[in-house]
């Protein structure tokens, strides 16, 4: 053992009164996290002696600790550091974790929902998944593009749904992409967003059409259907109730009238969806307080912005990265805490 594995394992078991007195090691509720069912048992169990639980958690420390090398993913931050760069400075710590994704692949190295920023997200570590958007050409190629309209990105009044592939091809100086061409290149977990025309039933028939494919690929854990339109969101949930939703929001009347009423409607309007995370503009953060408070169990709160970011916010143990097992999410959770408990001690904070 090297001389720097010995002064680690030191720092590492000095920290241990450290965490414990700081109540990182707070008795959680493992039965909802759906563990394989005799670790959520014996977990439940150990919840009743309790200093049987903090004994065995700090015998976990040095493994958990040595494991993850005092670091955390790249794609791993903290909400008080996102809410520090968006110009939030609020008097509480909140140390949630939170997991960052590519918002319309790697924008901002790339021009968005390309085959260029997708590939560059899914080769980068600092992305733990990635989002595009999908619509219907006007002969029925499922493109990546965001806009109904091509003005913004390539000074055009064309509607995407008027236009067949090839003249959004020859618009685009070959720049647009047809899902069919990326799906099959991408390793990471995928956020679809579904952008609706107006048209009910080929909305469905959309939504059908990439469920089938993601099935036929066997990719079903991997994969986060969201939608601004309720009617996409219920659909989905009615007829592909394995796969995860998000509903999508811009601005509400909660962003700036933090009512209580208002945040709660929120999270009202994507339980009649029966969406299972609220997709949010990072203006949203200015009510983070209530987001936090009122959230139920079950809704995960993620932030997006008009850049690359997004960003999965895990504030109890059963937010969690689509697919991730309750198992994996608890110890990414253990991991985290772990690391942060220990940055802090070690900076005096």
């Amino acid at each position: 053992m090297t001389r720097q594995s010995v002064l680690i394992l030191f720092k590492v078991f000095s920290t241990i009164p450290c965490f414990l007195s700081c109540g990182i090691f707070r008795q959680v509720d493992l039965l909802g996290t759906r563990l394989p069912g005799a670790v959520a048992l014996a977990f439940h169990r150990m919840r009743l002696p309790g200093k049987r639980l903090v004994f065995t958690f700090a015998a976990l420390i040095p493994l958990a600790a040595m494991a993850s090398g005092c670091s955390m993913p790249p794609s791993v931050t903290s909400l008080d550091d996102i809410l520090e760069r968006q110009g939030i400075h609020n008097q509480v710590r909140y140390d949630y974790r939170c997991t960052a994704g590519a918002h319309r692949g790697a924008s901002e190295e790339h021009r968005e929902n390309t085959l260029a920023a997708l590939k560059a997200a899914d080769q980068n570590s600092k992305y733990a998944f990635i989002e595009f958007d999908v619509q219907y050409s006007k002969d029925k190629r499922i493109v990546v593009y965001h806009d109904k309209r091509m003005l913004r990105l390539d000074g055009s009044l064309r509607a995407i749904g008027n236009a067949t592939f090839a003249e959004l091809s020859a618009i685009t100086g070959g720049q647009i992409v047809a899902y069919d061409e990326v799906i099959g290149m991408l390793n990471k977990k995928l956020n679809i967003e579904i952008k609706s025309q107006g048209d009910e039933r080929e909305d469905e028939r959309l939504v059908d059409e990439v469920i089938a494919d993601i099935l036929i690929r066997k990719r079903g854990n991997d994969i986060l259907i969201s939608s601004i339109s309720d009617d996409v969101i219920r659909y989905v949930n009615r007829k592909y109730p394995d796969i995860p939703t998000g509903q999508v929001f811009w601005l509400t009347s909660s962003t700036y009238l933090h009512f209580d009423g208002l945040t709660k409607k929120l999270y009202e309007d994507i339980s009649a969806t029966q969406a299972d995370y609220l997709m949010l503009h990072v203006a949203n953060l200015l009510n983070i307080e209530d987001l936090l408070e009122f959230k139920p169990k079950g809704k995960t709160i993620v932030f997006w912005d008009f850049g690359d970011k997004m960003y999965i916010v895990h504030k109890d143990i059963s937010d969690r990265l689509w697919g991730d097992s309750g198992w994996r999410t608890f110890i990414n959770f253990l991991q985290y805490k772990l690391v942060s408990g220990f940055r802090r001690f070690t900076s005096g904070k």
